[in-house]
């Protein structure tokens, strides 16, 4: 029984934290997959914890941890805006780009840690995280934020113009990649869109908060029972129950087009890639 309790007390914060990057994550994703920019979470993922490493490296990390979170948030914008820059360019260059900027951001951080006696150990967490050890402080700041993310997401995307998604969503990474790690923030953005693509946009809403929340608490309660790896657990689970809601919405009659507002923000980033390339020229 103590052995349960204990369980649970260290459980729960960590279910609290995949909750927090679900809430988010679900939405974003989805307009990952509509603008077809799949690697973007990546490599900002990649992009946050070099900030972070670097910061780190020159001993911000124990004496201004602030500034520390503040230097990977600054460099995941700036990242996220030169990588909006791109969308000028053809669908195949720019994924390619991308994907530079992720091994780069990749191999930067291995040279940075390369002198550090730890640096596998933190090399790993910044790959599949430690959501085991977050504490309440820091779930309460996440919530706060994430919040302000939702709010703004939800109510002004719209007006602001397709841009906006770029900045929250370098913020949003950023503070997740520090909870869940890299690997857990590309499944929980991509996983969970991708398995309800075929349903309405309410609906498909509903069905991917639901299949995200399942599967970080069935990953967490698997990982505790059998002693495995909380973030590869988590990413098996929403693979898995992915698949089955994939395999449901199959089942289903095929849901009228609800995109009429996106179609409306394409068609206007459209008009400014016409517009930006009749500039340049």
């Amino acid at each position: 029984m103590d052995t349960l309790w204990l369980q649970i007390d260290v459980l729960w914060p960590a279910m609290l934290a995949g909750m927090l990057v679900v809430a988010t994550h679900v939405p974003l994703g989805q307009e990952v997959l509509r603008r077809g920019i799949i690697f973007l979470d990546l490599a900002i993922a990649q992009i946050a914890g070099l900030g972070l490493i670097a910061a780190s490296t020159v001993g911000l990390g124990d004496h201004a941890p602030v500034l520390e979170q503040l230097i990977a948030v600054c460099t995941a914008i700036i990242a996220s805006l030169l990588l909006y820059q791109l969308r000028k360019h053809d669908p195949k260059e720019q994924e390619a780009l991308i994907g530079v900027a992720f091994v780069l951001a990749a191999t930067g951080s291995i040279l940075l840690l390369a002198s550090d006696p730890h640096g596998g150990e933190r090399l790993r967490d910044l790959l599949v995280g430690q959501i085991l050890w977050t504490n309440t402080t820091q779930l309460f700041w996440v919530a706060l934020v994430y919040t302000c993310v939702l709010l703004v997401w939800f109510r002004l995307r719209g007006a602001q113009g397709t841009w906006l998604f770029y900045p929250l969503f370098a913020v949003t990474i950023t503070l997740s990649t520090q909870l869940v790690g890299v690997y857990l923030v590309f499944a929980s953005l991509i996983i969970p869109a991708l398995a309800v693509r075929r349903l309405s946009r309410r609906r498909a809403l509903v069905w991917a908060y639901a299949s995200g929340f399942s599967a970080y608490l069935l990953g967490l309660m698997v990982s505790a029972w059998q002693d495995w790896p909380s973030g590869a657990t988590i990413a098996w689970c929403l693979a898995f129950i992915g698949f089955a809601c994939y395999g449901l919405s199959r089942l289903l009659p095929k849901p009228r087009q609800e995109e009429a507002v996106y179609k409306a923000a394409v068609v206007q980033e459209q008009a400014s890639r016409v517009s930006d390339s009749g500039l340049s020229t």
